[in-house]
């Protein structure tokens, strides 16, 4: 039996444009680069979403004084993590856990601009 993706759409059009801005800029960039790369991209195909989206973190009963940042939320539901390193690592998966935790959304994609071929990795919480 075939499962189907939770936003399977969605999620293809969102790397879609990664591939898109990899294939004009390759690999060597800061992760900066990438990202205005992508709100370019997602500007110009009507695509909605929200960059450097803050989110407080609850411990017990109190809203803890540092907040993260989430690169972008794409379609008010999806969790994009822009990468430009060596591989994607343990760290930044557990990173864009944790940003899926706090910000209430199921899915997360991490994108991995550093290596010679887009890699990306699809989260679900």
């Amino acid at each position: 039996m075939l499962i189907e993706y939770l936003n399977k759409d969605l999620t293809y059009e969102i790397i879609g444009k990664c591939f898109e801005v990899h294939n004009n800029l390759g690999p060597g960039f800061l992760e900066i680069v990438y990202k205005d790369a992508l709100q370019y991209e997602f500007s110009e195909s009507n695509i909605p979403f929200e960059r450097e989206v803050q989110y407080n973190v609850t411990y017990k009963d109190i809203v803890l004084p540092h907040q993260f940042y989430a690169d972008f939320v794409v379609f008010n539901s999806i969790i994009l993590e822009v990468k430009a390193i060596s591989t994607i690592t343990d760290e930044s998966i557990a990173q864009t856990i944790n940003y899926l935790k706090v910000s209430e959304n199921r899915i997360g994609l991490i994108v991995n601009f550093g290596e010679k071929s887009l890699k990306t990795k699809r989260l679900i919480y």
